[in-house]
């Protein structure tokens, strides 16, 4: 019997699963929820079949152009095939189990919504671990700055203005902040709307909107320490990130009356192009 299906009486399971549909059923409630679905891309994503495997990534060979004149004998460059790896070298399990009875008297469908939340809590897991481990391959970088409504907007800019001088695309920028930034932002000058570029006061629901051409994302996820919060800015192309459900099961518990349900995550990322990463360390 396929996880999401209530039982009632004595429709009790068998056992049976259907690990690919449902595994295929968190990935999307995964995706949909992760700021990683937003701020990396998943160019080499691929097909992921446990931990231990790996993506190879080619980067394009960077051509020298060179001063030339009438009747100049050409000088050939050799193109060096470079590569990065991408490591799946990490993981994360759920695991819980649903008594017959427990699950035949309840008025919701106890294994769907335990499902949903164990994908919620795998991508707050999975967003930690890679939050706390991205900015500290930047190669750009601005000075460490206590935030106000006074220098809030200062310091988004001179993020941008670190990308421009690396020619970073405008496209795709992106920077990440705890919510007490974004705040601070709501309490600035940036309550005006043409500063937003977006045509409507950023004074809404809690989003942030555009800023100096970044998507500002609110997560309480970014690395903080000993006072200081890690926050990134970049462009989408800065961090690759690779994650798939590999495992989902249902197991006929032997001791008592249910079911034990069980799933596992592999999943790899790395910076790939630093140049397109800003580290912004923040204190309050």
């Amino acid at each position: 019997m396929p996880i999401g299906v209530a039982r009632t009486g004595t429709n009790l399971p068998s056992g049976n699963f259907l690990p690919e549909v449902w595994s295929k059923k968190l990935q999307a409630k995964f995706y949909l929820n992760t700021v990683l679905s937003e701020i990396a891309n998943h160019n080499w994503e691929g097909e992921i079949k446990g931990g231990g495997s790996k993506v190879n990534i080619r980067v394009r060979p960077t051509i020298a152009v060179n001063d030339y004149s009438v009747n100049s004998t050409l000088s050939y460059q050799d193109l060096v095939d470079g590569m990065i790896e991408l490591i799946i070298d990490k993981a994360k399990s759920y695991a819980f189990k649903v008594d017959d009875i427990d699950n035949a008297q309840a008025d919701i469908n106890i294994v769907n919504e335990t499902t949903m939340d164990a994908a919620e809590q795998m991508k707050i897991a999975i967003d930690k671990q890679v939050l706390a481990a991205v900015y500290a391959d930047a190669t750009a970088a601005i000075a460490s700055t206590q935030v106000t409504k006074l220098n809030v907007l200062d310091w988004i800019v001179d993020a941008g203005t670190a990308l421009d001088e690396n020619n970073v695309p405008d496209s795709g920028r992106f920077i990440v902040l705890p919510p007490w930034i974004c705040g601070t932002i709501k309490k600035s000058d940036l309550q005006d709307a043409s500063i937003s570029g977006d045509g409507t006061s950023i004074l809404r629901n809690g989003r942030v909107g555009q800023i100096d051409r970044f998507t500002v994302y609110s997560s309480n996820n970014v690395a903080l320490n000993t006072g200081t919060y890690e926050c990134i800015a970049g462009q989408k192309e800065a961090i690759t990130f690779a994650s798939q459900f590999v495992k989902t099961e249902t197991i006929r518990l032997q001791d008592t009356f249910g079911d034990a349900i069980r799933g596992l995550n592999v999943f790899g990322f790395k910076v790939v192009q630093a140049d397109a990463l800003v580290h912004m360390p923040a204190t309050k």
